[in-house]
């Protein structure tokens, strides 16, 4: 008898089991995505190689009370390196020192005194130390940053301190005494790149502005002379290496 109810009781667990399953609701799979632990940035090293064209409007000698107007652009070189940090929203900052030379920015008096008469073009090197930031532009048509074709543009903004070490090539009659000084600087930048993963590299734009050039201390009042608003335009190329 014990037999007999132990086979009906499962012949009935049988029969009822689709339906109880039929009853059971079903879930959809839970998707968990994989933990990504990379807080985006990257630091990076970077070093950059430019063509220079400097210009200014007047150059002045404040003890004399005498201005003249440059008319030759001066021209040169810069080189550089800088170390950074990029977001990964577009940002990224970095501090750059450049190294810039450029000479013939030129005066001429004419009529002041037979022996200062003449040509006067400078020559000017200036150690740069600026503070920048930049924003990258996809061209790709995704998010922030590089697109996958690695293709990019930039706008960036520093600012900073030049030194200025200043010499004059005049005629042998007049002789200017060298010098040089400090003064605040900035810069503006823009351009285009291509993202290949651990390298970047872009060239552009960079437009710099120092405050004053001039030749202090000089022993001689009359041939001290300041040079205001300085302006070098750079076609420069740069390269930089990710570390992550």
């Amino acid at each position: 008898m014990r037999k007999f109810l132990i086979s009906v009781a499962a012949g009935a667990v049988l029969v009822a089991a689709p339906a109880l399953a039929a009853d059971i609701p079903e879930y959809p799979p839970i998707d968990i995505p994989p933990v990504d632990y990379d807080v985006g940035g990257s630091f990076y090293l970077r070093g950059s190689a430019a063509v220079d064209l400097h210009w200014a409007r007047t150059v002045t000698h404040p003890e004399i009370d005498e201005s003249y107007e440059t008319n030759q652009y001066g021209y040169g070189y810069s080189v550089g390196a800088g170390f950074g940090y990029e977001t990964g929203t577009g940002l990224r900052f970095d501090g750059t020192i450049d190294q810039i030379e450029t000479r013939g920015l030129r005066i001429t008096k004419d009529g002041v005194s037979p022996d200062a008469d003449g040509d006067y073009t400078l020559m000017l090197r200036s150690t740069l130390a600026l503070a920048n930031v930049y924003y990258d532009f996809n061209l790709g048509g995704g998010g922030y940053g590089y697109s996958d074709s690695g293709a990019f543009a930039y706008v960036g903004a520093g600012a900073g301190v030049a030194w200025n070490h200043a010499e004059v090539n005049s005629p042998d009659t007049y002789p200017v005494q060298t010098g040089g000084n400090v003064s605040a600087a900035a810069a503006v930048m823009v351009g285009m790149g291509y993202d290949m993963g651990t390298w970047v590299a872009d060239v552009g734009y960079r437009g710099i502005y120092i405050n004053q050039v001039n030749n202090a201390p000089t022993a001689n009042p009359d041939s001290y002379y300041e040079v205001d608003h300085n302006f070098i335009h750079e076609l420069r190329s740069t390269v930089r290496y990710r570390f992550n």
